[in-house]
């Protein structure tokens, strides 16, 4: 069974959403019916619900754990985070039990920020992103993700 990601967003450490984009050429991504307006709703109410959550935790966290919610699971999608350090989140839209979420938001989405967005000089924190070259390079680097019949997430072949 093959996996998609529909819809990356990142929302910064204040809680405003700097970034939307959903993956085209996803059979199912259509269906969605997310707008704009309704983006910034989940996208703000999930970065409160993952503050308290790390909040309330009943064990203790680490200094390197980002704690929080990490995913949130629906019968038709699964919602997946990773909040940096810093604060800011990165939450993608993917359908039900898509693996290995968490490498594919810290491992290439993470980097392509770091690379794209944080290494431009005139980009400062918590701004909205309007790079061209990473809005490219994140729909060239998600549209290629697949799950296979091993449950990992790997690149699909050209």
């Amino acid at each position: 069974m093959t996996s998609v990601i529909y819809s990356l967003w990142i929302v910064g450490r204040n809680g405003g959403l700097l970034f939307s984009k959903d993956i085209p050429g996803q059979k199912d991504s259509s269906t969605l019916g997310i707008d704009f307006n309704d983006k910034l709703r989940l996208a703000s109410s999930w970065f409160g619900m993952c503050g308290i959550s790390s909040q309330l935790s009943p064990q203790p966290l680490s200094p390197s754990s980002s704690g929080g919610i990490h995913v949130l699971k629906a019968d038709t999608f699964d919602l997946h985070s990773y909040q940096t350090l810093t604060g800011t989140t990165f939450m993608m839209v993917t359908s039900p039990n898509y693996r290995n979420a968490a490498s594919v938001l810290k491992d290439t989405v993470y980097k392509l920020y770091c690379d794209y967005v944080l290494k431009n000089p005139f980009y400062e924190a918590d701004q909205v992103i309007k790079s061209s070259l990473f809005d490219q390079k994140i729909v060239e680097s998600l549209s290629r993700y697949s799950i296979g019949a091993s449950g990992v997430a790997a690149p699909l072949a050209a």
